[in-house]
């Protein structure tokens, strides 16, 4: 489910970013090349900065054309990471399971604590609170 759910995130990312695509070509307006010198500064500039404040003030003096391709830019960032956070997800379910084998392991985990011996009854004389 957690899979899925990041996945349903990353497809509304995808969606935005075509909305900013769209935005630009309706009005005439140039989408940045991955390559080109603003493109690169502006990713060199969100990996340093992580507080949306200061994107809020930056864009208060830029261009419909230049907040669209920050806007491009950044989705992209996100892209990645969010790609990489699938990958990390399936990984480790894959080696942890999922939410029922957590919940077995923690189940199985709490009945050998607490002397229960599978059979809805607690091994030795006293019960789960000492009572006979």
């Amino acid at each position: 489910m957690e899979i899925k759910l990041t996945n349903v995130n990353r497809a509304s990312l995808h969606e935005l970013l075509l909305d900013y695509e769209d935005y630009l070509r309706v009005r005439g307006l140039e989408q940045w090349p991955y390559d080109d010198p603003r493109c690169v500064q502006t990713r060199a500039f969100c990996k340093k900065h992580l507080d949306s404040a200061v994107y809020r003030e930056k864009i208060k003096d830029r261009t419909d054309e230049t907040i669209a391709n920050i806007a491009i830019t950044l989705i992209h960032q996100c892209d990645v990471l969010i790609k990489g956070l699938i990958e990390w997800q399936k990984r480790n379910f894959l080696e942890n399971g999922g939410i029922k084998e957590e919940m077995y392991r923690a189940r199985k985990a709490y009945r050998d604590r607490n002397g229960f011996d599978g059979q809805n009854r607690f091994n030795g004389q006293n019960g789960p609170n000492g009572q006979r």
